[in-house]
């Protein structure tokens, strides 16, 4: 029974879907201005891990991620998210390019990326631009409801009029009053802590649209509310994104979304994926400790060494990157990949008693994961299982350990390299399951042994960052 940490309710949860047998979730998707860094992509890692193991456990999933490509606000970190600039607008003007370019542009590459971690694509990526008429008319119901107002030709939520508001990040009205992080910077606000539905645009602002308030953009926080609503309905089952989502952004789609619908809650599980910190330190261009992709790559490791590495850290707990932990996840990796690699060595007769104690394995590895996706203990259960078939070999058969490496993988998402075995005699390839062992209890004296032995037996051994090969000399 699948259980997951509630941010509404602050507690575990049993899932249990609106629709049985299905399960509709609205991920935040990047605000396409940057390449997206390490510390993005743990979020979307828990994305897919999520979705990976609810279709595992039988569900149809329906999984929308939006691509917000106008209204994200350079100041998003302070005050209700409403002030700066336009964080794709102030993009163009640097490289002097039209905003349409510097979006596709960062939504390519976020796309690709996908593909090079493995994280299954949303059924849909809806895009802000295109979703203007409907995020004008679910400002003219608020207004209408009496949840928002007009001045000078921008539009604001007055939270006031919600009494729900706070109850997901605990930033209640009350707490705002006397906060000192809220500053009164628009001055067209009835109070600082209502924040920006749509923003009148000024005459040079590159992206600006027509509206019954006059030219403008709209804000950040409607555009999530538009788009879910839209493609999911009043209300769903799972909203995901980053801890800093939570507030205001989060909190906003909440007000927005039942100010319209009257229905609450508007969204029954939200599920944040805390920050990673680099090094010890929070992630920073000044120090040069943003790192993207390329940058792994770089330093020679896969991208599957990064998604194992984030698939390390529980998604809930405060990663800390280092390269040293990419190392070990290289170690693991390449751990797994022999063991998938070298199951064509066993024999086919296997005993009862280690299927069974394959079963209790995996068993508790899904019993792992359907504990608020506990992915560090459902590593180091596949670790031990991985000890267990490799010290039992010759009883445990290739299919059961096929079989079941399929099953675990649907969730783990690793792609692993394949190296075939047909021109490979079994002694070498078993010589190299074991000499792979021994590298990872450190008996370097053992492997260093086992090296010279395949090599004496007329095969090469060559370490990668893709995992141990073997060929002939």
């Amino acid at each position: 029974m699948l259980t997951l940490y509630n941010t509404l309710t602050k507690q575990k949860e049993i899932f249990e879907p609106i629709h049985p047998g299905k399960v509709s979730i609205y991920a935040c998707g990047p605000t396409v201005y940057d390449y997206a860094h390490i510390g993005n992509w743990k979020t979307y890692i828990t994305n897919d891990l999520l979705r990976r193991h609810l279709e595992y456990l039988g569900y149809e999933v329906r999984h929308i991620e939006n691509i917000t490509d106008v209204g994200h606000l350079t100041r998003d970190d302070i005050s209700q998210g409403d002030t700066g600039e336009d964080k794709i607008e102030m993009k163009a003007k640097k490289e002097h390019k039209t905003p349409q370019e510097i979006a596709r542009f960062y939504e390519t590459y976020f796309k690709d990326a996908l593909t090079k971690l493995n994280i299954l694509p949303a059924h849909y990526f809806p895009c802000a631009t295109e979703h203007i008429p409907h995020m004008i008319k679910l400002i003219e119901s608020l207004i209408t409801n009496g949840h928002a107002y007009e001045s000078n030709g921008n539009v604001f939520y007055d939270i006031s009029s919600f009494p729900h508001y706070g109850e997901l990040s605990g930033n209640t009205l009350e707490s705002l009053r006397i906060g000192a992080r809220l500053e009164a910077e628009h001055p067209d606000k009835k109070n600082q802590w209502d924040f920006a539905l749509w923003l009148k645009a000024p005459k040079d602002h590159l992206m600006q649209w027509d509206s019954p308030w006059g030219k403008g953009y709209p804000g950040w926080h409607i555009e999530c509310s538009a788009m879910s609503l839209e493609y999911l309905g009043n209300t769903f089952d799972i909203h995901m994104g980053g801890e800093d989502h939570i507030f205001p952004h989060h909190e906003a789609e909440i007000a927005q979304s039942e100010g319209v619908t009257n229905i609450h809650p508007f969204v029954h599980f939200w599920i944040h994926t805390r920050h990673m910190m680099v090094e010890g330190k929070k992630m920073s261009k000044s120090r040069g400790t943003t790192y993207r992709i390329e940058d792994v790559e770089t330093n020679g490791y896969t991208t599957m060494h990064l998604r194992l590495a984030l698939l390390s850290a529980h998604y809930r707990s405060q990663m800390n990157f280092t390269w040293d932990a990419l190392d070990q996840a290289k170690k693991n990796f390449e751990r797994i990949t022999n063991w998938v690699n070298n199951t064509s060595d066993v024999h086919e007769n296997a005993r009862k008693e280690n299927r069974e104690e394959i079963q209790r394995y995996e068993q508790k590895f899904w019993d792992a994961l359907n504990d608020d996706l506990n992915t560090p203990k459902a590593l180091s259960v596949l670790y031990e299982l991985i000890t267990f078939t490799n010290t039992h070999k010759r009883s445990v058969s290739v299919d059961t350990l096929n079989i079941l490496w399929g099953r675990l993988n649907s969730v783990l998402g690793l792609i692993l390299p394949s190296f075939s075995h047909e021109t490979i005699p079994k002694e070498v390839t078993i010589l190299t399951a074991e000499r792979d062992e021994a590298r990872m209890n450190k008996d370097f004296q053992k492997s260093d042994a086992l090296r010279a032995k395949i090599e004496s037996l007329g095969y090469i051994v060559e370490d990668s960052p893709n995992g141990t090969t073997v060929k002939k000399q």
